[in-house]
């Protein structure tokens, strides 16, 4: 999972961005208005969290841009405000969930989690693509019912590949998805290649159909149509 966190508070920030790259997730980050929206018209992610109150403006604006160019991503609204009004104005806005401060971490990364079942496999744990099952939570993937061996950039790989199955992912959306603001350090996609071709192998052990189609210098598509 991809999360951008927009929140203005720095060690709040830091807390969150640790807990979420410990739980296997690329979180990326944002202290102000100005580079959350810089951020999100250039990458995409699967879950925005967002602070109301920004220094240089307000997340409820984010929010209404983001809904204005149906950009498809989660969001949880995280702010000091408690009022019953200003919850039932951000989910009315378009936000999924509201979280008010201080929470616990491990509250706000089960509702991370939720929202993103929610929007990525429709609440299920589990998510199925003929002979492959990935079971998110535990980082596992079944190929035949065979519990797979893989590295996490594998794992991450075909977690995102299969959310996103029957849609063509460029190079450079997939090395942003797998590596966030470290990719601007990588010099060429050669990475990508040994990944996949590590992990078409170790499919193919496991009794399993090679579904990564290759588009000639644009990416990738996991799919099973013609």
């Amino acid at each position: 999972m991809k999360v951008l966190v927009i929140e203005d508070n720095v060690e709040l920030l830091k807390d969150i961005k640790n807990f979420l790259e410990e739980e296997g997730n690329i979180c990326e980050i944002a202290p102000d208005y100005r580079s959350a929206n810089d951020k999100i018209g250039y990458f995409p992610y699967d879950v925005l969290v967002v602070d109301i109150m920004l220094p240089d403006g307000n997340g409820l604006d984010i929010i209404r841009a983001v809904k204005e160019e149906n950009i498809d991503v989660g969001i949880i609204i995280i702010s000091a405000k408690n009022s019953l009004s200003d919850k039932i104005h951000g989910l009315e806005i378009g936000a999924d969930d509201y979280l008010t401060k201080p929470f616990y971490l491990a509250e706000f990364n089960a509702r991370i989690k939720a929202l993103y079942r929610r929007k990525a496999y429709h609440g299920s744990r589990e998510i199925h693509f003929n002979e492959i099952k990935i079971k998110p939570d535990s980082h596992e993937v079944f190929v035949n019912d065979h519990l797979m061996n893989l590295t996490k950039k594998e794992f991450d790989i075909i977690h995102f590949f299969v959310v996103n199955r029957h849609r063509l992912l460029t190079k450079e959306a997939i090395a942003e998805h797998l590596w966030g603001d470290d990719i601007e350090m990588a010099d060429s996609y050669k990475f990508i290649y040994t990944h996949l071709a590590n992990l078409r192998k170790k499919i193919a052990e496991s009794g399993g159909n090679d579904y990564i189609q290759s588009i000639y210098s644009v990416g990738y598509k996991f799919t099973d149509r013609e």
